[in-house]
C-alpha cells in the first residue's frame, strides 16, 4: 500500500503544476493577448541585441504610420464636412408648346373650330418651359456617379417677363420665383398663358452657387485681375498680392504697408492683416445674373427640339466627396479588420518568445547548477504551497515546525523515500562523487 502511494506522492507535485498550467493556457486562450513588446530579458541579452533593435524600429515605424493615417483621416472627415467647390456645366433647355392656334384647328368644321369659353376647348394658349440639368464628367466610371441635382436646387431666384399688351392680357406679365426652405426640388418649370400673338420673352436667374459668388468691384478685381469669386477666394488672391509684392512689414509681421495700388482700397497708408476680410467685405458685389432671351411665335409650329444655353456653376463635388466616403468606409472596415487580426498574430508570436525565454532561463539555470538549482526550486513551490493552505511563513523550512512535534508526522509514505535519498547524497558526498 505504501509504495503505491510513493508514486502518487512522488508526482502529486507534477500533476497540480501541469493542471495549473493547462488552466492557464485554457483562459490565455479566452483572453486576447494585446502586449507586443518584447521581455526585458530578450532586450538586454546580447545574443538577440540586432534583431530586438529591428524589432523596436518596425514599432516605431509603426506608429508613425498609425499616426499618418489618423492625421489624414481626419482630415478627410473634416473635408467631407466642408464644401469641396468644382465647377460644372449646367445646360438650360428653354422650349415651348402651344394649344388652340389657328393653324392647329384647320381642317376642322363648324363648332369643332370655334373655340368654346364654357369648356375651354379650341382656346388659343401655349406653354413655355424651362427645365435644366448639370452634365456628367465625361469618362466617370459607373460606381464614381451620384444622383443629379434636380434644376431648382441650383436656382436661388428666378424672374420671367413676358413682353405682351396688358389691355388684351390682363394675366400677370412678370412671374417670380425664389426658393424657400423645404421646398421640393423640381427638374423645371412651366408658364402657362393665353394667346395667339407671338411674345418676347426674358429669363433672370441668380444661380445658387457653392461656396457663393461675388463680383468685384473695379477698383480691386483691377489690382487682382480677377472678376468674380468667392470670398475666401478674394482674400486668398489679395495675400498673394501682398506676399508677391513683399509688402508685409519687416519688423512687425502683422502690419501690411499698402502700396500706390492698395492706398485707395486701404484708405490708409498701413492695415492689419486681420482687417484684410472687412477691408475685401467692401469691394465685393452680387454677380451678375444670368439672362436669357427667347421668342414664342405661337402661329408657327414649336421647334422640334428645345434651345439649350449652357452655363458654368459653383458646385460641391458630390462625386470626389464619395469616392473619399468609400475610402474612408472601406478602410475602416476591411483594413481595421485585417489589421486587428495581424496584431493578434504578433501578440502571440511575443508571447511565445516570452514564454521561450522563461524556458530557456530556467534549463540554463538548472545546467548550471542543478543541485542549487532544485534546492531553490523547492524551498520557492514549499513558500508558494504554504501560501496557499495559508499556513504562515515557515522562513525556507521544507516543513512546518509544528508538524515535527507529531510522531504521525514521520510515519508518512514519502519519509521513507526522502531519508533514502538524503542518505545516497550524503554517501555520494562523503565518497567524493
Amino acid at each position: 500500500m505504501q509504495e503505491a502511494q510513493k508514486p502518487a506522492a512522488k508526482y502529486a507535485l507534477f500533476s497540480s503544476y501541469a493542471s495549473h498550467t493547462l488552466s492557464q493556457d485554457v483562459d490565455a486562450r479566452k483572453r486576447k493577448i494585446t502586449d507586443r513588446n518584447l521581455p526585458n530579458a530578450l532586450l538586454q541579452s546580447p545574443e538577440f541585441a540586432e534583431d530586438s533593435a529591428m524589432y523596436r524600429e518596425l514599432l516605431q515605424m509603426e506608429r508613425k504610420l498609425d499616426w499618418t493615417m489618423t492625421r489624414k483621416r481626419v482630415e478627410v472627415h473634416d473635408a467631407l464636412q466642408r464644401i469641396i467647390p468644382t465647377t460644372r456645366t449646367l445646360r438650360i433647355f428653354l422650349s415651348h408648346t402651344v394649344s388652340g392656334q389657328a393653324w392647329q384647328r384647320e381642317g376642322a368644321e363648324g363648332e369643332a373650330a370655334k373655340p368654346n369659353l364654357e369648356t375651354g376647348e379650341n382656346i388659343p394658349a401655349w406653354q413655355f418651359r424651362i427645365d435644366g440639368r448639370v452634365l456628367e464628367i465625361p469618362n466617370q466610371r459607373a460606381k464614381d456617379r451620384v444622383p443629379p441635382r434636380k434644376f431648382s436646387t441650383l436656382i436661388k431666384h428666378m424672374v420671367v417677363e413676358l413682353d405682351r399688351d396688358t389691355t388684351l392680357y390682363p394675366e400677370g406679365n412678370i412671374v417670380e420665383w425664389l426658393r424657400a426652405p423645404n421646398q421640393p426640388a423640381l427638374d423645371g418649370f412651366t408658364i402657362r398663358r393665353k394667346g395667339d400673338t407671338p411674345t418676347k420673352i426674358r429669363i433672370v436667374m441668380h444661380l445658387e452657387q457653392q461656396p457663393e459668388q461675388y463680383k468685384l468691384h473695379p477698383d480691386l478685381a483691377n489690382i487682382l485681375g480677377i472678376k468674380e469669386d468667392s470670398r475666401t477666394g478674394v482674400i486668398q488672391a489679395l495675400w498673394n498680392y501682398i506676399k508677391t509684392q513683399n509688402l508685409q512689414d519687416k519688423v512687425d509681421r502683422r502690419v501690411v504697408r499698402a502700396d500706390a495700388r492698395l492706398r485707395p482700397i486701404f484708405n490708409a497708408d498701413t492695415a492689419y492683416i486681420q482687417h484684410l476680410p472687412e477691408l475685401v467685405n467692401r469691394y465685393l458685389l452680387p454677380p451678375d445674373p444670368i439672362i436669357l432671351h427667347y421668342t414664342l411665335n405661337p402661329a408657327l409650329p414649336p421647334p422640334e427640339k428645345p434651345s439649350a444655353w449652357d452655363v458654368e456653376v459653383k458646385v460641391d463635388d458630390a462625386n470626389l466627396k464619395s469616392r473619399m466616403q468609400h475610402v474612408v468606409v472601406s478602410m475602416a472596415q476591411d483594413s481595421a479588420r485585417d489589421l486587428t487580426k495581424l496584431d493578434e498574430e504578433i501578440a502571440l508570436h511575443i508571447q511565445s518568445l516570452n514564454n521561450a525565454q522563461m524556458k530557456r532561463t530556467f534549463l540554463r539555470a538548472f545546467a548550471d547548477d542543478p543541485r542549487g538549482f532544485i534546492q531553490t526550486w523547492l524551498e520557492s513551490q514549499s513558500r508558494d504551497l504554504e501560501s496557499v493552505l495559508a499556513s504562515g511563513p515557515s522562513e525556507g523550512a521544507m516543513v512546518r515546525q509544528e508538524d515535527l512535534k507529531r510522531t504521525e508526522f514521520f510515519r508518512l509514505p514519502w519519509v521513507e523515500e526522502a531519508v533514502a535519498i538524503q542518505e545516497g547524497m550524503r554517501l555520494a558526498a562523503k565518497a567524493g562523487l
